[in-house]
């Protein structure tokens, strides 16, 4: 068995006991449901990991053990969570993943932490037949692989961007400014972005790469400046996120539109800013606690579990919504893997984000989004038919 650093298991040793007293087979039956899993403690993808996607795991897990248990086809089970950290290497999450379902045999994986480790590890979910419902991944590339158990939660870049170029283009942009981080999240937003563009009457003044781990982007900014576009884009992970935004308000870029993405979505996000310095700005989001009644429910929960720390307001929600699934698959097709993927493939789920169906690997039911931070609340903007507070058009100045 895979060394646990963190488990969540209740045993219920009086009604086990009573349960072997008249059913030992049944007992050996319900024992508990083995789920891997591998998350980013440390290093430099931690700040997400931590904020979308192990807190969830942590309050799934304990929310079906407290209901006696999750449902495995009419027979309540405790969850072991058995998982490790990664060190935000993407060796050290393949190597984990093939013991866990390659010789450890557990009876389910849960996803790792962003796009390049989900890319690593997809071939062996298929490999080995283990469903995948990746919240934190972001890659046309992946949805191209047409790998049957893996599936993204997340909106992906051509929609994503497709939604800010409409919501620019609506609102009177027509120059734009992109930075974008090198790797495979970064350059296939960038790329949808360009296509996106096209046609929309926006001209794309500047467009600058940086690598991973960046300390100063203030040379590039300053050269943004320069050109004075209508709306700044950044395709940035979350200390690039937070780092981006506190140099443009030191150098003075203050666009109409200010997006960048991701990180925005985060509490951290409005406290490191400020509510006030926060205003206006424009991220990647999808929900909120206004989504729906179960949005608000798990917002709460997850607040109160985490002693105020809120989840974010994207892929947080895609994350449970995806424990919501696996929740609903297991109770109808138990620990059948094959008979789960059938599952998730072929229904059109009710989740805290509404509908989500599969086309192949990708969700085609929840569309591009985009959000803005408004009076400190991460509110969707853009479609109006999904948004949950209007556009702000004007970007207030960064206080």
């Amino acid at each position: 068995m895979v060394q646990s650093t963190r488990r969540s298991l209740i045993k219920g040793a009086a009604a086990a006991a009573g349960a072997f007293a008249v059913a030992p087979n049944l007992l050996a039956q319900a024992g508990p449901v083995r789920i891997g899993y591998t998350m980013s403690r440390t290093g430099p993808w931690t700040g997400g990991a931590q904020v979308s996607q192990e807190p969830n795991y942590l309050l799934w897990a304990e929310q079906q053990n407290a209901a006696g248990g999750l449902n495995v086809k009419g027979v309540k089970r405790q969850i072991e969570l058995i998982s490790s950290d990664d060190r935000s290497d993407t060796e050290t999450v393949v190597r984990t993943y093939e013991k866990l379902m390659g010789s450890d045999k557990v009876d389910l994986v849960l996803p790792p932490w962003g796009s390049n480790a989900n890319f690593a590890v997809a071939p062996l979910a298929n490999r080995f037949g283990y469903p995948f419902l990746a919240p934190t991944a972001l890659s046309r590339r992946l949805v191209e692989m047409k790998l049957p158990y893996f599936f993204l939660l997340l909106q992906q870049p051509a929609p994503m961007t497709n939604a800010l170029v409409d919501m620019l283009k609506a609102n009177g942009a027509k120059s734009l400014a992109v930075i974008y981080v090198d790797d495979l999240f970064g350059l296939e937003n960038y790329s949808a972005l360009k296509v996106a563009l096209q046609g929309s009457g926006i001209t794309l003044v500047q467009d600058t790469s940086y690598p991973g781990g960046v300390k100063d982007l203030s040379p590039v900014l300053r050269s943004i400046k320069d050109k004075n576009p209508d709306a700044f884009v950044g395709f940035t992970y979350p200390p690039d996120t937070i780092l981006a935004s506190k140099q443009a308000k030191e150098v003075g870029l203050n666009p109409k539109f200010f997006y960048a993405s991701v990180g925005t979505a985060f509490q951290l996000y409005k406290n490191v800013m400020t509510p006030a310095g926060a205003e206006g700005v424009l991220g990647m989001g999808s929900w909120n606690s206004k989504t729906s009644p179960a949005a608000k429910a798990y917002f709460d929960a997850h607040t109160k579990k985490f002693g105020g720390k809120e989840p974010d307001r994207w892929a947080s929600g895609a994350c449970w919504a995806g424990l919501e699934i696996l929740t609903a698959a297991v109770g109808k097709a138990g620990l059948d893997r094959k008979a789960i993927r059938d599952y998730v493939a072929n229904t059109t789920h009710k989740t805290i984000l509404g509908d989500i169906k599969f086309t192949g690997s990708e969700n085609t039911a929840t569309p591009g989004t985009v959000s803005q931070w408004q009076n400190g609340e991460f509110e969707v903007v853009w479609p109006p038919k999904v948004a949950t507070a209007k556009l702000n058009p004007s970007k207030p100045a960064w206080k």
